[in-house]
């Protein structure tokens, strides 16, 4: 099959707040990571980067320097693509080794992608984000080679846990332990602010619930817990930003779903 050549891998849109959007126009829904860049006085914040098919940082080198440090909120292949390029990543302890490691790595060669078992990683069907064929529809550049592609491990990884404060100078970042879709699922909240990066914990479209390693009584406890939480700005792992009275909406409704 031929690709086209995409002029650009990636889009991005500057929020208000000193936080920039950025996202793979080119990846199917199931797996389009929102990237968030957070600039901070004394260092910037990199929550999640992608599929690492082209360079975030040499695509964001204009907001991108030395000091920034990339977190995953967790470490499935659409959230740490690109996490090799940073000195300084940080994950929750307990998926420490899949940030590493990235075990069960695969390449983009499959010419009918099955995006319900990746390597070791099962998607159960999920209405609405369907794939058909290949992974992508187009390439980041004319020689890439869709074989050789594969998640690389990061360095300088460290491990984070529920309640540490990640000091950007100016702006302080809670890490709040969420398990459910994954184990060592995290969001990351600005207490100051009311505004949360939720990953895969919570977005405005289906949640995936039934991985092998996923947990419904967490899921629970983590959705009560945001409920709970002076929550006013949601930046998700997928799908559009929204306000509390969506989040309240989302997670009472997936509450409902499971009858908890």
């Amino acid at each position: 099959m031929a690709f086209q050549v995409a002029t650009k891998w990636f889009e991005r849109a500057t929020l208000a707040d000193g936080i920039t959007h950025i996202w793979e126009p080119h990846v199917p829904a199931l797996l389009r990571c929102n990237i968030w860049h957070v600039r901070g006085r004394d260092g910037d914040l990199v929550v999640d980067t992608g599929m690492g098919i082209a360079s975030l940082r040499e695509f964001a080198r204009d907001i991108l320097d030395g000091s920034a440090t990339a977190i995953a909120t967790h470490t499935h292949i659409d959230h740490i693509g690109g996490h090799h390029e940073f000195d300084r990543c940080l994950v929750h302890s307990s998926e420490l080794e899949g940030l590493c490691s990235c075990s069960g790595a695969f390449t983009l060669a499959e010419a009918d992608f099955d995006p319900f078992e990746i390597g070791t990683l099962r998607f159960p069907p999920v209405p609405g984000y369907e794939i058909a064929g290949p992974i992508i529809d187009a390439v980041p550049f004319a020689d890439f080679n869709l074989s050789a592609y594969s998640i690389r491990p990061a360095t300088g990884v460290k491990p984070v846990e529920d309640g540490e404060i990640i000091d950007l100078g100016d702006r302080h970042f809670e890490v709040m332990h969420l398990p459910g879709h994954s184990p060592g699922s995290i969001g990351l909240l600005e207490r100051a602010t009311g505004t949360l990066f939720s990953g895969d914990t919570l977005y405005d479209g289906p949640l995936i619930d039934a991985l092998h390693h996923s947990s419904i009584p967490d899921y629970v406890r983590s959705l009560k817990r945001l409920l709970e939480t002076p929550i006013q700005i949601v930046h998700a792992g997928h799908d559009p930003s929204f306000g509390r009275e969506r989040l309240v909406e989302l997670a009472t409704h997936q509450l409902d779903h499971w009858g908890a």
